[in-house]
C-alpha cells in the first residue's frame, strides 16, 4: 500500500485519527447492541501520593449478571508518563486505549517532543466524545486517566463523563459499578503527603471493599491466582506493580480482617 500524500493545506500534521479519516478510514462505529449482553468493565481507581500516582484496577468482566471473563486488563500504559484506565463496555474501551496509544506515539514522531500531559487529556476527551452515538446505545466507556506531570513535578488525576467532559481531580478518583464504595474506602484512608507503599495498599483496600459490595467487581482470586493491575507513574515513569507484591498486600489485608473479626 502506497503512502498517503497531503498537500500543504490538508496536511493532518500529527493527528492520527485525522490522518486515517483522510486516508479514507473512518474510524466511527456505527450500529446496535441489538439487546445483546456485552461485556463490561468495572472498578478502576487513582490516588495521588507524593512524588507520583497510583493506579488498579480489577480483572472481572460481566456480561449481564454473569461473569465472561476473570483476567482482564484495565490499566494500561498510555505512554512513558501517563496511565489510563477502563470501565464500561469491554471491547470499545480496549479499541479506544489502543487507538489513544497510537495517537500519542503519532504525535511524537511527528512533533519530535510528547504531548503535556493535559495535552494528553484532551486527546482522549475528543476520543470519548467522537463514542457519544455508541454511549447513546448503551455501550458508554468511561476511562481514567493520570500520568506524571514533568513540567508541574507532580501525579495528576483527570476524569470522564461519557459526553466526552474531563475534569481533573485533586488527590483521588475512582470510576465503574464498584466506583462508589472505592471512593469511600480511599476518602476514609487518604491523607496528604502518602508515601508510593501506603497510595497502593489503599488502592489495593478500596477494590477488596468494592468486591465485597459489588458483584461487577472482581476481588483477589486465591485459588486462581488472579490480583487486580496497579501501576505506579512518577518520574522514573510506569511501572507495573509485580503481581507477588499485589498478592502480599491483599493476603495482609485478609489476615488483618480475620483476627480483627472484621466482617
Amino acid at each position: 500500500m502506497a503512502l498517503p500524500m497531503f498537500s500543504l493545506a490538508d496536511d493532518p500534521g500529527p493527528d492520527f485519527v485525522s490522518l486515517l479519516e483522510r486516508s479514507g478510514y473512518p474510524l466511527s462505529i456505527q450500529g446496535s447492541d441489538h439487546g445483546l449482553d456485552v461485556r463490561h468493565a468495572t472498578t478502576v481507581v487513582a490516588i495521588r501520593y507524593e512524588g507520583g500516582v497510583v493506579m488498579a484496577g480489577d480483572r472481572r468482566a460481566t456480561e449481564g449478571h454473569s461473569i465472561a471473563h476473570r483476567a482482564m486488563q484495565k490499566v494500561f500504559p498510555a505512554d512513558r508518563y501517563a496511565a489510563v484506565a477502563i470501565a464500561g463496555a469491554a471491547g470499545p474501551a480496549m479499541e479506544m486505549v489502543r487507538l489513544f496509544q497510537v495517537q500519542l506515539e503519532h504525535y511524537e514522531k511527528v512533533e519530535g517532543v510528547s504531548l503535556s500531559l493535559e495535552g494528553k487529556a484532551n486527546q482522549l476527551a475528543q476520543m470519548v466524545r467522537s463514542h457519544l452515538p455508541l454511549a447513546m446505545q448503551g455501550l458508554a466507556v468511561v476511562p481514567l486517566f493520570c500520568g506524571y506531570d514533568l513540567a508541574r513535578q507532580r501525579g495528576r488525576i483527570f476524569t470522564y463523563d461519557f459526553t466526552g467532559g474531563h475534569y481533573e481531580e485533586a488527590d483521588f478518583q475512582a470510576t465503574g459499578s464498584g466506583g462508589r464504595d472505592a471512593r469511600t474506602t480511599i476518602k476514609l484512608g487518604y491523607r496528604a503527603h502518602l508515601d508510593r507503599g501506603a497510595a497502593i495498599d489503599l488502592a489495593v483496600t478500596a477494590l477488596y471493599e468494592a468486591a465485597d459490595e459489588d458483584s461487577a467487581t472482581g476481588g483477589p482470586d486465591l485459588v486462581r491466582g488472579i490480583f487486580p493491575i496497579v501501576a505506579v507513574v512518577d518520574a522514573e515513569g510506569y511501572l507495573q506493580i509485580d503481581e507477588s507484591e499485589i498478592q502480599a498486600r491483599f493476603e495482609a489485608i485478609i489476615a488483618a480482617r480475620t483476627t480483627g473479626g472484621a466482617r
